[in-house]
């Protein structure tokens, strides 16, 4: 949600976890009057989003194309001037920090700080097979980050480690780690 009370909505309509084939997704936006409109497409896998403290640029991250794009806000809520913000990433859940960099997780069990053009300032190497799929900075100076893990086994396949996670023994965590740079925006 920004400053204005616009929500919004990220989605794909297809069924991820049977293994169908993906489409593009999409951003919808909910408007304070209830009004509900799309503002972006061709979206690969939408995943984690940010918005900035001054309500001018929403950050998503695209997970099956490895990248964070950002889109300036317009007066009405809508998307525009669509641009990368950093590529060659495993994205989902991300947050943002008060120097305007987003820490991501990557495809090797990392995470990393990342500024707008794509230049890594920090990595944070995770134990083995430790995935992150979200992210956020909080506690009472927002300078914890709180790193969700959950068990991942490339080897076992996408469908195998799917199904572990509905249904074998629960192997989430969260990891945190003090850094020096607060959190900002929303969420």
């Amino acid at each position: 949600m920004d400053g204005r009370g616009n929500i919004y909505l990220n989605g794909a309509d297809f069924d991820f976890v049977a293994g169908a084939p993906p489409k593009p997704g999409y951003i919808k936006l909910v408007t304070p009057d209830g009004q509900l409109r799309q503002v972006a497409g061709d979206i690969q896998f939408p995943n984690g989003m940010v918005i900035t403290p001054d309500d001018r640029t929403l950050i998503i991250s695209e997970s099956f194309a490895g990248r964070l794009t950002a889109f300036g806000i317009d007066a009405d809520g809508g998307l525009s001037s669509r641009r990368v913000f950093a590529e060659g990433l495993g994205p989902d859940g991300i947050c943002l920090d008060a120097e305007g960099a987003v820490w991501v997780g990557t495809a090797d069990y990392s995470i990393v700080r990342v500024a707008e053009g794509g230049e890594v300032l920090q990595r944070v190497e995770l134990p083995e097979n430790r995935a992150p799929f979200a992210l956020m900075l909080g506690g009472p100076d927002r300078r914890t980050l709180f790193i969700l893990t959950v068990e991942w086994r490339p080897a076992d396949g996408h469908v195998a480690n799917l199904d572990r996670l509905a249904n074998g023994p629960h192997t989430g965590q969260i990891l945190t780690l003090p850094v020096s740079v607060p959190g900002v925006g929303r969420p």
